[in-house]
């Protein structure tokens, strides 16, 4: 804090100084000491009045108001009273006899109470000089007293005695207590409810040890209150806030405590705050601080935190401080010490600044101006002025200050500030503004405007000066004014705002408003003011429209108004009162129009006020005179230059921020990396409602809202404001405003259009009459469609009524509506009117719903006969069988589908006795049970019962059916029966009881379980039928006892052998397979059976090697009996068998079944007539002639008479040359006998070469039936079709066996023969394909095992 003045020691003579401040102004301080004199300075230290003494200076105060400063003194019974504003002193004899020791004025009222030595008291009234004595209000010397806010007195004295009285001094209480009173004081105690008196307590202490609470409301109970002896004496205390007290003791502690009485003793704050001793307390309320003096400095918390210290004032030439003391305002600080002197600090300044642009001027002494630029940081320019200001202005290259009526001017030049002049007006000055050239003063409901460096006498140019209001308007008073560069503005009393061109010297904007204006605040241009109205309603106005804006949440007691200096910003504001800021932004242009918005509050520091605004930052005055900086929270992360490095609410509180400022750009970043749909919602929805299209599209494309981006195209290019605006409000789901909007725009019916796309068909019938009268009926019709959709059945039908248009062309919209007349009236209960209108109208939809509404009216006759017109049959059956009309049921039973009414209407029958009837309808409802009941029990038909439990399956069915039979004994029937309806144990149980198991073992199949197996083996066990005892054990998986029925059966049975063989293979028991080799080879009975069965065997075990020699064995033992079909067959199987196994198929098969398949062939292809390829076969089949022993002569024969008939006659020589051999000669058939030895007789050798085809391997050129290449030594697959070797071109594959074949013969064979000659199976010729991968066909041991 800096210091103001001081007075030297001995101002007053030897001793201490006592002072006490003028109350409420605080422009004088009166002090006195030792000397017998009374000194009066103002606040800068310049000594204003000595007034003499004829003795020492018992006390001085000052009254209320401050105007009045009373002095009792020593050796005189006069009060001498000085007024501060004629500077005249006065004195009043007080009548009384006794040396005068206490004086103290009312804070309330005009009185002044004196006390005197003796006890005695006089109240003198200054308003009337009425004088008051009264003789023994104490004792003994009165010390101390304080007045209440109810004007009640308080005297505290050396009798040990408190007295309370009123201002007339009656005794209204009286307290005694224990030692020597002192800083005796009113306040109120802190309670749960106010108390009537307002100031109930006095407070006062006692001995410099205890404090002593008296409550007048409670006499009898006074509290005192000790405290720890550590602190010392209590050396004064003070009241504020609600019911606390900070005490001072003096050993240094400073202590807070509360007088709740749930509270009270506690401590609620304590500190020790000077080392050795403390003085002195006071209090400011103004500037919300308490001071405390000792040792050799002051010390100033806050009251709000009394931890926060909020200065310390080290006076560093000073021992032994004594007094400390603020003025009213809190603006100036007194301290005292023991020795005399006193010293005055600056503890705040007037709070006094303005701005133009960046710059701030501001009072920073009592004396000094200092202008500042936050911005730019221009270094600051300080101006020491003559008087201590109450108003500051500043314009581009001016200051102003001044008081009361006066003001000087200060040129800001290069060469620093210059004193150019003072000027005095007409009245005291409320304010001054500036700009380039000239000052406006507001003055007495006036405002003066004068050029600033015109002449002050009386000027030829009336552009020097002019005053406002004019003539004109002598009645009006001027309440605010503003100027900037262009215009002087102010506004009235009468609701005036008005605008002073300064160039053109005139009025350029008149604007009225319906109260008085109380403040005004222009942006930086004027375009645009925020006004306050004497209804502390806040608004803007724009000049340049004429348009009034209502601010929201425009708080009543708001103090300013601040306007963005960052051009960017421009249209953001700040309105601030004692606490808050808020944060507005004005909108030019929006859906609704111009529109303020409300976007934030900042909390305001405590005794700062804002006076700039730029760029999100207010600049603050303090109460020191320094300026401080505050972030708003409003813009709290809008600036950041590396969003990326935010946490995710940061960003998205930087993108809301952004968004409600209408930073769009700025919020577009932050979008981008919050990435939350509904923040990118957010912002197109905020771009939308400041009519800036082209971002919404951008935001709602890169969400891809493809519907709104199309909208927005649509309406872009319009532009009729109105009808744009009510197409957005549209999008956004304002409805209401959009309906305005579209009804002040250039196409009214785009209103019309949207509240029926709504279905807010009130408001669509609302607007059609009046916009568009022939859409009436067809929005009657929708309204009344929605209506009939909710239930309202009575509007609808109106409104059905209503849409009736009787016009030719409106024909289907009249249908429609017909049909809803129908359907209301049923619903309304107008049945006959809608059923009459339902039957005559065509529709077989509105037949059905008008008859499902008179269902569930249970209308049953009514509803099955409009069913029946719109040949709806199951459901009018359905209806009518609820009314019990069967007739008509049976007359519709053609017509209807449903199962259910069927079976409904079989009931029917069936309860009246009409079985047959019955039985139909069941068999119409698929109710099949039923069916064969009826036939069974009233139809007597059981043929019909058992094919419909044949064909149906029905288990019920079955059931019913095997008791039939039971009952005619035909067991047989009934077992099977009851094996179909799954009742196997009780048909097992009819078998056994009738010895009929062999027909239920027949019956029961493969679907029974292992355990009915297991009953029938046991049961032909017991009978010693060994096969089927056998048999059904294998069937329920008992393969041991299965083994020994098996081998028990006759050794001939083949079927038994069968089986075993199948038990073996399922079992894979190593025991039963010897046991079964040793039966099939004899040695269990001697008797070796056929090798079939143990080729069989092999092949269940999958012994395929074993199962291939044994194959090997059966097939030649075929070919020896002449079988060579079954030769084949078996030696294909195993063939087949070995491939699917991947094993390797022996030379010796693949060889006997290609001289077996070559036998095939030839018959086939003599059959086909194609005798030289049956030649072929035959001679491969001669050539091998060992292998067909039966047949040796017929081959022979065969391939003689092939060869001769096919031209191969060295061929036929040959093979006849060896017919006629002496063991083969007799054999010939006698028909050919002669032309054998014609042949051998008169031989012709001559014969073709066989015709040459490629090896489908290496590509060597060989005969066609040779199937080993003497080039590549491959054994060569062989054609199935023709025997030849196959040709890698035209190779195919039979789709069954995977035998290969030559394509094209293969073809040709399919068109005389249906199946493949290899496995007989049926070949289809769209399966035969080429193959292209022949690999698998030429190395087909490639992949398998040896």
């Amino acid at each position: 804090m800096k210091r103001v003045f001081s007075l030297a020691d001995k101002s007053h003579g030897q001793g201490g100084i006592f002072y006490s401040w003028q109350r409420a102004h605080g422009n004088y301080l009166a002090t006195t000491g030792f000397d017998h004199a009374v000194r009066i300075y103002d606040r800068h230290g310049e000594l204003k009045e000595e007034i003499n003494l004829p003795g020492m200076c018992t006390g001085l105060g000052w009254d209320s108001d401050g105007d009045i400063l009373a002095i009792v003194c020593e050796k005189s019974t006069a009060i001498i009273l000085w007024d501060a504003n004629s500077h005249r002193t006065t004195q009043i004899d007080s009548g009384l006899k006794d040396t005068m020791t206490f004086l103290k004025w009312s804070n309330t009222g005009p009185q002044l109470a004196v006390g005197t030595l003796k006890g005695n008291l006089m109240i003198y009234n200054h308003q009337t000089s009425r004088k008051i004595p009264i003789i023994g209000k104490h004792i003994k010397k009165i010390t101390c007293g304080a007045w209440s806010a109810e004007n009640l007195l308080a005297l505290g004295s050396e009798d040990k005695t408190i007295s309370i009285s009123n201002a007339d001094g009656d005794t209204l209480r009286q307290a005694t207590i224990r030692a020597d009173p002192a800083e005796i004081d009113f306040s109120e105690m802190k309670g749960d409810e106010r108390s009537a008196i307002g100031q109930n307590t006095v407070s006062v202490v006692v001995g410099k040890k205890t404090l002593f609470l008296y409550n007048i409301n409670d006499p009898e109970n006074p509290i005192e209150l000790a405290f720890q002896q550590r602190y010392g004496s209590i050396i004064s205390y003070k009241w504020y806030g609600d019911g606390y007290i900070l005490i001072g003791f003096s050993h240094g502690y400073f202590v807070v405590i509360s007088t709740h009485l749930k509270e009270i003793g506690q401590e609620l704050f304590q500190a020790r705050n000077h080392k050795d001793s403390l003085a002195s307390i006071a209090i400011s309320t103004s500037l919300n601080k308490a001071a405390s003096c000792g040792d050799n400095c002051i010390k100033i918390h806050d009251l709000s935190d009394l931890k926060e210290m909020y200065a310390i004032i080290t006076l560093e030439d000073e021992r032994g401080l004594d007094k400390i003391a603020w003025t009213d305002d809190g603006q100036l600080l007194a301290v005292s010490t023991q020795k005399g002197n006193l010293h005055v600090y600056l503890a705040r300044l007037p709070m006094l600044a303005a701005v133009t642009q960046t710059r701030v001027a501001h009072l920073t002494s009592l004396l000094e101006v200092t202008i500042d630029d936050l911005v730019t940081k221009e270094p600051p320019i300080t101006i020491a002025i003559e008087v201590e200001p109450s108003f500051l202005g500043i314009g581009q290259y001016h200051v102003a200050v001044g008081m009361n009526n006066r003001a000087w001017f200060y040129l800001l030049g290069d060469d620093g500030p210059q004193r150019l002049k003072d000027r005095e007006y007409l009245g005291t000055v409320q304010s001054i503004s500036l700009n380039g050239d000239y000052a406006a003063v507001s003055f007495e409901g006036k405002v003066q405007l004068h050029m600033i460096e015109g002449e002050t006498t009386a000027a030829t140019d009336e552009r020097e000066t002019r005053l406002f209001p004019g003539k004109d308007d002598r009645d009006v008073r001027i309440t605010c004014h503003d100027m900037t560069p262009e215009f002087l503005i102010y506004g009235t009393d009468r609701g005036d705002v008005r605008y002073f061109f300064i160039e053109d010297w005139q009025f350029v904007v008149e604007y009225r408003h319906l109260a008085g204006i109380r403040k005004l605040f222009p942006d930086p241009s004027g375009t645009r003011l925020v006004f306050v109205d004497e209804k502390t309603d806040g608004y803007v106005y724009n000049a340049v429209n004429d348009t009034v804006i209502d601010i929201p949440s425009f708080s009543a007691s708001i103090k300013g108004v601040l306007w963005e200096n960052w051009q960017l910003d421009k249209s953001v504001f700040v309105a601030y009162d004692s606490e808050k800021l808020y944060t507005y932004v004005y909108c030019r242009e929006s859906v609704t129009g111009s529109q303020v918005l409300y976007v934030g509050e900042t909390r305001l520091p405590y005794g700062q006020i804002p006076i700039m605004l730029h760029n999100g930052e207010i600049t603050l005055q303090t109460q020191s005179g320094k300026l401080g900086n505050l972030q708003l929270d409003t813009h709290s992360h809008v600036f950041h230059e590396n969003p990326q490095d935010l946490k995710p609410a940061e960003l998205l509180t930087a993108a809301q921020q952004c968004i409600k400022l209408r930073r769009f750009r700025d919020a577009w970043i932050f979008c981008h990396y919050v990435n939350r749909r509904e923040v990118w919602v957010e912002l197109g929805r905020a771009a939308l409602h400041s009519l800036d299209l082209d971002f919404a599209i951008r935001v709602y494309r890169n969400i891809g809202d493809v519907g709104m981006v199309t909208s927005l195209q649509k309406v872009k290019t319009i532009e009729d404001k109105n009808l744009l605006s009510g197409y957005i409000a549209m999008f956004l789901g304002e409805f209401n405003s959009a309906q305005d909007l579209f009804l002040a725009s250039s196409y009214p019916l785009a209103a019309l259009e949207m509240r029926r796309d709504l279905l807010h068909w009130d408001s669509a019938l609302q607007l059609a009459k009046a916009l568009a009268p022939e859409q009436i009926s067809y929005i009657s019709r929708e309204y009344a469609q929605q209506l009939e959709f909710t239930g309202d059945y009575m509007n609808s039908l109106s409104h059905y009524e209503k849409g009736i248009t009787r016009e030719e062309k409106a024909r289907e919209h009249d249908e429609i509506c017909a049909a809803g007349i129908a359907r209301m009236s049923i619903r309304t209960g107008d049945i006959r009117r809608g059923v009459a209108m339902a039957m005559k109208m065509s529709s077989k939809g509105l037949k059905k719903e008008c008859a499902g509404i008179l269902e569930s009216m249970k209308q049953w006759t009514e509803a099955a006969t409009l069913y029946e017109q719109g040949h709806y049959y199951d459901k009018a059956a359905s209806v009518y069988i609820r009314g019990k009309n069967w007739n008509k049921v049976g007359e519709l039973l053609q017509h209807i589908t449903s199962p259910k009414i069927h079976a409904q209407y079989a009931k029917a029958k069936e309860a009246d006795g009409r079985y047959k009837e019955a039985a139909e309808a069941y068999k119409m409802a698929k109710e099949w049970d039923h069916v064969i009941r009826i036939n069974l029990e009233f139809l007597q038909n059981p043929e019909e019962a058992v094919k419909i439990v044949q064909e149906t399956q029905s288990v019920e069915g079955a059931k019913m059916v095997a008791k039939f039979f039971q009952k005619l004994n035909d067991y047989a029937s009934a077992i099977q029966f009851l094996v179909m309806s799954k009742c196997n144990d009780e048909a097992f149980q009819l078998a056994q009881s009738h010895n009929q198991m062999e027909v239920y073992a027949d019956i029961i199949g493969s679907d029974a379980t292992p355990e009915d197996y297991q009953s029938i083996a046991v049961h032909f066990e017991n009978e010693k039928n060994h096969y089927l005892s056998g048999k059904f054990f294998l069937l329920s998986g008992q393969y041991s006892r299965a083994m020994k029925h098996f081998l028990r059966c006759n050794g001939e049975d083949s079927q038994a052998i069968e089986l075993a063989i199948e038990t073996v293979g399922r079992a894979n028991d190593d025991q039963l397979t010897h046991q079964l080799i040793d039966f099939l080879m004899g040695e269990t009975d001697g008797m070796p059976k056929d090798a079939k069965y143990l080729f069989r065997l092999y092949m269940a075990l999958k012994q395929y090697r074993e199962a291939a020699r044994t194959a090997i064995i059966i097939a030649r033992e075929e070919q020896s009996a002449g079988n060579y079909r079954n030769a084949h067959d078996v030696l294909f199987s195993m063939y087949q068998e070995l491939k699917d196994n991947r094993i390797k198929i022996p030379a010796e098969m693949a060889t006997n079944l290609m001289i077996l398949h070559s036998y095939i062939l030839a018959k086939i292809h003599i059959k086909r007539g194609d005798h030289l390829k049956g030649a072929r076969m035959l001679i491969r089949v001669a050539n091998n002639i060992s292998k067909f022993p039966s047949h040796i002569v017929p081959l022979l024969t065969s391939t003689v008479i092939e060869c001769q008939r096919s031209g191969l006659k060295n061929s036929a020589f040959s093979y006849a040359a060896m017919l006629m051999r002496p063991e083969y000669r007799n054999q010939i058939d006698l028909k050919y006998k002669k032309k054998i030895e014609m042949i051998v007789r008169k031989p012709d050798k001559t014969e073709e070469d066989e015709p040459l085809s490629p090896c489908p391997i290496c590509g060597f050129q060989l005969p066609e039936t040779e199937l080993m290449c003497p080039e590549c030594k491959n054994n060569l697959p062989y054609c199935i079709i023709t025997g030849r070797h196959v040709v890698s071109e035209d190779l195919t594959a039979c789709p069954t066996c995977d035998f290969p074949a030559i394509f094209p013969e293969f073809i040709k064979l399919l068109e005389s023969e249906e199946s493949c000659p290899m496995c007989a199976e049926k070949v289809i010729r769209e399966n035969l394909t080429k193959i292209t991968d022949t690999k698998k066909y030429m190395f087909p041991e490639e992949g398998v095992t040896e």
